[in-house]
């Protein structure tokens, strides 16, 4: 990515083991992030380009001499960011802050929307797949890279558990994504706000007992409506926008938490007093992956859930401008990239 709606496809050095804790894996399948359309649409001009991409699962074809566990020919699913899952922060499931870790397409380090990435850290970052790179799973197990790992982390912090009231904001991906994962949890009701119907009939499909189109005000209004007036015990907040955390705090049920897994577009929002006095919980933040892929794959090797039905278009690596595109103009929910 060049710039705000400049994304070009270009021939890169090829992936090398670098470092002997490396390992270079072929890309079979990746995908477009929602966050990625935040620099879609805002990024300033920038020489060169950045690397995209951080959810993609491959086949391994080269491993550095400090790597075991891992062989050529194995198939793997990495987290969103690499760690080596040995670290203090690691050891308590924090693996987005771990001290050895870092971020895809940043200082040299290969972008998930390519051919193959050289991964850092590759025994503690990736994850074997006992499935074959034919598997008719890979889109759903794709989705442990990032958005159904990011939506069971929603859940998590949120405190979703059984017959927890649940009110999901945000009809994408993600929002989609935190519907399955609450639902897998045993929570009920289950309230979408959202306002695409193809993409909140799908929600309802995951799981939401009730579809709020409304906004603002009057999306509050409806969720305590639909809540005898308390509002939901949880809120998991999907979007990243100031009018989505309004409308989370308009929602929340008084003791109840609200989690925030959109990437914020604002640095100010209303937490003021009443918050206190209600005793409201904030929590959420960058979801680690690597901590939940584990517990989430035999769900998904089962077929108990289906998470890569958020998935609704298909492009090749040439293809992939324009599935930035569609995704910006929601013509698309969420692009899948079969290199």
């Amino acid at each position: 990515m060049y710039g705000a709606g400049d994304v070009r496809v270009e021939q890169r050095p090829d992936a090398t083991v670098r470092q002997p804790t490396d390992a270079v894996v072929r890309v079979v399948r990746s995908a477009i992030c929602g966050s990625d359309l935040w620099a879609y649409g805002s990024m300033p001009p920038s020489q060169p380009g950045r690397p995209m991409g951080h959810e993609f699962l491959g086949v391994v074809e080269d491993v550095g001499a400090d790597v075991t566990g891992l062989q050529r020919g194995d198939l793997v699913v990495t987290p969103f960011v690499w760690a080596d899952n040995t670290c203090d922060f690691c050891a308590e499931g924090l693996q987005t802050s771990c001290r050895n870790g870092g971020r895809y397409g940043l200082n040299g380090v290969d972008g998930g929307q390519g051919e193959a990435v050289g991964v850092p850290q590759a025994q503690g970052t990736l994850v074997k797949l006992p499935v074959g790179e034919d598997s008719a799973l890979l889109a759903s197990l794709l989705t442990l890279s990032d958005v159904f790992c990011v939506g069971h982390h929603a859940c998590r912090t949120a405190r979703v558990g059984p017959r927890t009231s649940v009110t999901v904001i945000g009809d994408g991906a993600v929002g989609l994504s935190a519907v399955l994962a609450a639902k897998r949890l045993g929570a009920e009701p289950i309230i979408l706000m959202g306002r695409h119907k193809a993409r909140t009939d799908l929600g309802r499909e995951f799981g939401a007992t009730d579809v709020v189109p409304e906004r603002g005000a009057e999306g509050i209004e409806r969720v305590r409506e639909l809540t005898g007036g308390d509002g939901t015990h949880a809120v998991l907040e999907c979007v990243g926008s100031k009018p989505a955390l309004e409308m989370a705090l308009g929602v929340i049920r008084d003791g109840g938490a609200i989690s925030r897994v959109g990437l914020p577009q604002y640095t100010e929002g209303p937490l003021g007093a009443d918050l206190v006095l209600r005793n409201i919980t904030i929590t959420g933040g960058a979801a680690p992956a690597r901590a939940y892929i584990e517990e989430l794959l035999p769900d998904v090797l089962e077929g108990r859930v289906e998470p890569g039905r958020v998935f609704d278009r298909t492009v090749t690596l040439d293809q992939v401008p324009d599935g930035y595109r569609s995704m910006a103009d929601r013509e698309a929910l969420k692009v899948l990239i079969e290199p």
